[in-house]
């Protein structure tokens, strides 16, 4: 079995960062494109600047919902992001204010969405020919909500305002951006019924996981490591999943917001090297369940941003997402292992090139797996222990017709899984002086020879030799 997939990379950045760091822009650079969300807790309270009402700045107010004001996005400023964006080449999704109109109760917040603020923002982006890629309706608004919520039928409502607004806005212009929502927690029943109802109004529905739970959790490391606690998501995965199959929507799934612990994550956890076995397990069970894009919090910010903070060198999960991005393509292969779960395998068609892909994620700190992969339906792993048993990842069957395949082998500085400094091969990935991103290089290794992943270590493996029907 295949899943079609096109699964890309996506990231947060808040609207206030230093738009003219060398690195900041090369790290964009190298996704060539990266998908780009602006959005997150307190786009319901942005005000986008217009004739109506003067543009006031957040102000700190613990009395408030998540303790600021209502602020306010000047033009200027959004002038300045459209023209880093188009010389980043990024695709920007941007998130629109939901709750602005709505009266906030103990129940949640009421009334319909007024949209005629984001009308004037939406209709300045297009005088401007500014390209946004997609425009997600509010933040964590949908299910018991975070902060208030919206009911599924009033959010379906404004929904299809959004869809008729941008309709219109954009009647002549292309491409046309792609309507999304809600952008929030996962709850069955409420995403059944926004989905039931939204019909073609809803192209992208968006979900959020901090499936850690909160960043000052000291056990975050052991979750991480334990192979049934990340089995915990599939859940949500496969009922998203199930939902959308089951109704009537051409809508498609995506992970709006993903950084696994929140409260901004936990530092040597959550930007360090430890963080890339859960980030990368996460896209690979995406993408088994059909999930299109993995929107994660945040490209910079936090302790689980992909840039630090200050310096915008990249943590090690960037590395790691862009493996993911230039080596794993749109058809997601149905892969299999029997044997120990610390061991967690994907497989895709190879992005842009011939043959397949394999991830392979060592979550033990003893075990070196050796795998002898074979072709003919089935792939045996032999790990170093005394009764020497047989592990099998079941691939779909191909055929041979070539010598060398491509190794990337991502391991911590000095085996230390808390380090943010990440190994290629051996060799510590850096930004040079003029602040370029390291390029990606392989090992080039004969394909008759066992592939090793070393304890706590991940690797991809390019196979450009095996042909396989769903990747032809």
């Amino acid at each position: 079995m295949r899943i079609e997939l096109i699964h890309s990379d996506i990231f947060d950045v808040p609207f206030m960062q230093d738009l003219n760091n060398i690195i900041f822009l090369n790290a964009i650079k190298a996704f060539s494109p990266l998908k780009i969300r602006l959005g997150g807790s307190l786009q319901d309270k942005v005000i986008y600047e217009d004739s109506k009402q003067p543009c006031v700045q957040f102000a700190k107010k613990d009395s408030e919902m998540f303790g600021f004001t209502q602020g306010c996005l000047p033009m200027r400023r959004w002038d300045e992001l459209n023209a880093f964006f188009k010389k980043s080449g990024a695709k920007i999704i941007f998130g629109l204010n939901a709750l602005n109109g709505r009266t906030i109760k103990a129940d949640g917040a009421k009334g319909a969405w007024d949209y005629t603020n984001a009308e004037s923002l939406i209709s300045y982006t297009v005088n401007k020919n500014y390209t946004i890629h997609g425009w997600e309706l509010g933040n964590e608004l949908c299910g018991s909500g975070v902060g208030t919520k919206v009911a599924a039928d009033q959010y379906t409502s404004d929904t299809i305002s959004l869809q008729k607004l941008v309709q219109n806005i954009y009647r002549d212009a292309e491409p046309k951006p792609l309507i999304i929502a809600p952008g929030g927690f996962f709850d069955a029943n409420w995403f059944k019924e926004f989905i039931g109802k939204s019909g073609k109004s809803l192209e992208v529905v968006t979900h959020h996981i901090y499936n850690l739970g909160p960043g000052v959790d000291q056990h975050l490391v052991e979750k991480i490591l334990d192979p049934s606690y990340l089995d915990g998501e599939i859940n949500t995965f496969s009922q998203l999943e199930n939902i959308i199959k089951s109704s009537a929507t051409s809508a498609v799934a995506w992970v709006g917001e993903a950084g696994g612990a929140y409260n901004s994550g936990h530092h040597l956890v959550t930007d360090a090297f430890v963080f890339s076995f859960w980030y990368l397990d996460q896209l690979g069970m995406a993408a088994t369940h059909d999930t299109k894009t993995y929107c994660r919090q945040t490209l910079i910010g936090g302790n689980y941003g992909l840039l630090n903070t200050t310096t915008f060198v990249p943590n090690p999960d960037y590395y790691s997402a862009l493996l993911w991005h230039r080596l794993m393509g749109r058809n997601v292969l149905s892969t299999s292992f029997s044997g120990t779960k610390k061991i967690r395998a994907y497989a895709h068609c190879a992005k842009q090139s011939k043959g397949i892909t394999l991830l392979l994620i060592n979550l033990d700190n003893s075990t070196t797996v050796h795998a002898n992969v074979k072709f003919n339906n089935t792939s045996t792993m032999k790990r170093k222990q005394k009764n020497h048993r047989k592990h099998v990842i079941e691939l779909p069957q191909g055929s041979v017709n070539g010598n060398s395949r491509e190794e990337y082998h991502l391991t911590p500085k000095d085996r230390n899984i808390q380090s943010q400094t990440m190994l290629l091969n051996g060799n510590i990935l850096s930004v040079n002086s003029s602040g370029d991103i390291p390029p990606l290089e392989p090992l080039i290794v004969d394909s008759t020879k066992a592939i090793t992943v070393a304890p706590f270590s991940i690797v991809f493996v390019h196979m450009p030799y095996i042909d396989l029907p769903a990747c032809r």
